[in-house]
């Protein structure tokens, strides 16, 4: 218990899985206190074992007569462990039937790649593609479609489900659902490369109308600019460097070497978790994003000083 102390001084906005939100991570909830509950009364157990016998046995003298230590050690060393571990087999076989269940035929389908080190999503019979966040509606299982275009990867949103590996070559499933409304953080959980703990992503549950909305959005072209800078900052992209790796739906821009950034404005961070998604540090991934996220796909861009404030104003205008 003592070990616990500390442990909920680090708790703050950090997912997890004993905070559930949804039917899966609440079956990874009760495992776990399980768990914990029998680990306290075997540790119990065994304290009071010592100190019976440093007690009762010191200087040499026994209680114990001949036939009670193998009656002891059958029924306390090998009968009790037994049962508990053929019990905790069968709650663990329970639960893991209930995590791979289907989630039906009619549940949204999510289809998520993971990049060193980025998410790309998009929505079974959407065309337009997103980057670091899945949308769910409230209340309904949504499957989840898992690859990976480089190394191995792991999907885990702790307050929603436990962790799927992505295999090279493979197509794995899992799926989420949320109970209320609300963000939930994810993280890639096997060790990927130098950006590893940079390669997060949000669960953004919403009603479904929202929902719906949100894949109408998709399906659209980008939001069209407003403002003169805007539609400076949009000629920029276009016609520089940008659009031969991102693609802006509605726009010349159709690169497919990193995250679509039809509606980067409204994303909840930049470079998968690495920074906020403001102007300022828009600004600084634009002219030299390795000085923010070593190691990462994305070269410094040779854009003029004199135009990189358009091409911010652009960018943040997508949402």
């Amino acid at each position: 218990m003592v070990t616990l102390v500390p442990l909920a001084g680090c708790a703050g906005q950090a997912p997890s899985a004993l905070d559930p939100a949804g039917a899966g991570a609440q079956r990874v909830e009760g495992l776990w206190w399980l768990l914990f509950w029998i680990s306290v009364v075997v540790f119990v157990e065994v304290m009071a074992l010592l100190a019976w016998a440093l007690i009762f046995r010191r200087g040499g003298r026994t209680r114990v007569r001949h036939s009670q230590p193998l009656r002891f050690v059958t029924i306390a060393g090998a009968g009790l462990p037994l049962v508990i571990l053929v019990a905790v087999y069968g709650v663990s076989l329970r639960d893991l039937a209930a995590l791979g269940t289907d989630p039906g035929r009619d549940a949204p389908t999510v289809e998520v790649t993971g990049h060193q080190w980025w998410w790309e999503v998009r929505y079974e019979g959407v065309a337009g593609a997103t980057a670091n966040e899945i949308h769910i509606p409230v209340g309904e299982r949504v499957r989840v479609r898992l690859r990976t275009a480089d190394v191995l990867h792991s999907f885990w949103v702790p307050q929603l489900m436990p962790k799927t590996d992505l295999i090279a070559g493979e197509t794995r499933e899992t799926w989420l659902h949320a109970d209320r409304a609300g963000q939930y953080r994810g993280q890639c959980a096997e060790y990927c490369g130098l950006q590893h703990a940079h390669m997060a992503l949000m669960v953004i549950a919403v009603p479904r109308p929202e929902f719906d909305a949100r894949l109408a959005r998709l399906a659209a072209p980008a939001r069209a600019p407003s403002t003169d800078a805007e539609r400076r900052g949009q000629q920029a992209f276009v016609q520089g460097t940008c659009a031969a790796c991102h693609t802006v739906r509605g726009t010349g821009a159709q690169g497919r070497v990193g995250p679509d950034l039809s509606d980067v404005g409204s994303r909840w961070s930049i470079g998968a978790g690495a920074v906020p998604n403001d102007a300022g540090h828009l600004g600084g991934w634009i002219a030299n994003p390795q000085t923010v996220k070593p190691g990462n796909q994305m070269p410094p861009q040779p854009v003029d000083a004199a135009r990189l404030p358009d091409l911010i104003a652009y960018l943040r205008s997508l949402g």
